[in-house]
């Protein structure tokens, strides 16, 4: 897709880039509703999964052969596609793997309300993760190991945070997603008899010795401050791994992993 050198931008300074470029806030995305999507597997994936493509700003020198496609892709569903030079895109693009195109994406659709899962689903809920990679990499096991939905509650970052999208590799548009208060996710799935396993360092019941079978949320805590008490009282079994060494507790994603793939393990 050859672009004429009259009609690139150059400036940073553009109003389109710098409407785009304010998206790398948080507040900016939750006013506007929009979020950024750097890369071409990213964008792809967005595609895929129905995400509102609506602007790809596009170092044409910087493209791979994947991304043209992906650019041909977005132009033939709608998306606007506006040449920018090198300088530009670095403007809008995070981290080092640049690929030639970030894009200007509507965020889904976040609510409890507006998931529809099937019978015996098996459930991920995040409460107050603040790390957008280690979000990126729980929306990544849980897409591998076939989980029916990723709930974020009380988020201390937004589920459509470029970095947990970069993350994710844009598994996040390939599942169902939402987020609410720990109080609202916690009645979700009560109402919907959905087991709660809370994942606690300490708990006497290993993970390997849990029913992970049928309707099931497995629930996990920050790093720092593991679970609140909306996580305690009926209805709720705690569960732990094993920590053989002196270090008391693993990473939130790769504790994710373990058990996603263990509850996989049993429901095959």
């Amino acid at each position: 897709m050859p672009f004429d050198d009259d009609h690139v931008l150059t400036s940073p300074k553009n109003p389109r880039v710098r409407a785009a470029a304010d998206l790398r806030d948080r507040r900016a995305r939750d006013e506007a509703g929009r979020t950024l999507v750097d890369g071409a597997r990213e964008l792809d994936r967005a595609l895929t999964g129905g995400a509102p493509i609506e602007t790809v700003f596009v170092d044409d020198g910087g493209l791979t052969p994947a991304g043209h496609e992906t650019v041909a892709r977005a132009s033939a569903a709608g998306a606007e596609i506006i040449p920018v030079s090198a300088a530009v895109l670095a403007r809008l693009a995070y981290g080092d793997r640049a690929e030639g195109l970030v894009a200007v994406v509507v965020i889904p659709d976040q609510a409890l309300a507006a998931l529809d899962l099937g019978p015996n689903p098996l459930v991920v809920v995040l409460e107050a993760v603040e790390k957008p990679g280690n979000l990126g990499a729980v929306l990544r096991s849980a897409d591998a190991a076939g989980a029916d939905a990723v709930i974020v509650a009380d988020p201390r970052t937004d589920l459509f945070n470029p970095n947990a999208i970069r993350a994710s590799l844009g598994t996040i548009f390939a599942l169902p997603v939402a987020a609410g208060t720990s109080a609202e996710v916690r009645a979700w799935l009560d109402e919907r008899q959905i087991a709660v396993l809370a994942a606690r360092v300490g708990s006497s019941v290993p993970y390997t010795e849990a029913d992970l079978r049928g309707a099931i949320a497995l629930v996990l805590g920050s790093e720092a401050d593991g679970l609140t008490d909306a996580w305690t009282g009926a209805g709720v079994a705690s569960i732990s791994l094993p920590m053989h060494g002196v270090a008391d507790s693993l990473n939130v994603s790769i504790t994710a992993a373990v058990l996603l793939y263990e509850a996989r393990r049993q429901r095959a």
